[in-house]
């Protein structure tokens, strides 16, 4: 696939990765002030792993869908201004949820640690969940981390895969992993974190959905038919 973006460079994109792998490991580990946290280490390999196989699946397949993944900071000129306060919200409280366990269960030892078997569980829910994340970013190349309409790439209702299933399946996955990440670490105190970020999610997902029912053709013939939003049979 040609490219001619030179930040979609595959050397530049490695490196991008590379980045953004490292400053995820740097605020898991920093707070604890030890490098010895075997579930940080679990943590950061099942992410990094996950990161090289999507960045070398959307390398040859959708550079357009990489593109929109590697921005750190989401925001876009055309995203709503609703859209860029909860995603200001979200980036601002999504560093602590990184952060916190370090100081919680290892430095301080602010609350007990979880038990190990709901640590495992938590760390063993990922595998399913990148699974699922990778079906959907296959089924989805307008899958922005902006609410937008993307008019230059001819977007289009996705009605395939896991959105037969439900209308949001990417928030359904990330909400799952907002809680699997601090129960893995063990903290309890980050699941406050977990439990606000879940609440801005939701609150995006009406209001995204909304917006693409009134200005994406096709889309309110699709939510008469894909009913649920982000779990089947509840919302």
């Amino acid at each position: 696939m040609k490219n001619h973006n030179p930040l979609l460079q595959p050397t530049i994109v490695w490196l991008r990765s590379i980045i953004r792998t490292t400053l995820f490991a740097i605020a898991l580990m920093w707070p604890s002030g030890t490098w010895y946290w075997w579930e940080a280490w679990i943590i950061v390999a099942l992410w990094s792993v996950f990161g090289v196989v999507m960045t070398h699946y959307l390398l040859h397949h959708d550079l357009a869908l990489l593109d929109e993944r590697l921005k750190i900071i989401p925001i876009h000129k055309e995203q709503k201004t609703w859209d860029k306060v909860l995603m200001f919200l979200f980036f601002v409280a999504g560093i602590t949820l990184y952060i916190i366990p370090g100081f919680d269960v290892v430095r301080y030892g602010w609350s007990e640690s979880l038990p190990l078997w709901m640590k495992i569980s938590a760390i063993l829910i990922h595998i399913p969940c990148f699974i699922f994340l990778g079906w959907i970013m296959r089924e989805n190349t307008y899958l922005s981390q902006v609410v937008k309409i993307d008019e230059e790439r001819g977007h289009q209702v996705i009605t395939t895969g896991p959105y037969a299933l439900v209308r949001h399946p990417m928030y359904t996955v990330v909400i799952i992993l907002l809680f699997a990440v601090p129960v893995a670490l063990g903290s309890r105190y980050a699941l406050l974190v977990s439990v606000f970020l879940t609440s801005l999610l939701i609150l995006r997902t009406y209001l995204e959905d909304r917006t693409l029912r009134i200005e994406l053709d096709g889309y309110p013939e699709y939510a008469k038919q894909t009913r649920y939003l982000l779990v089947p049979g509840i919302w």
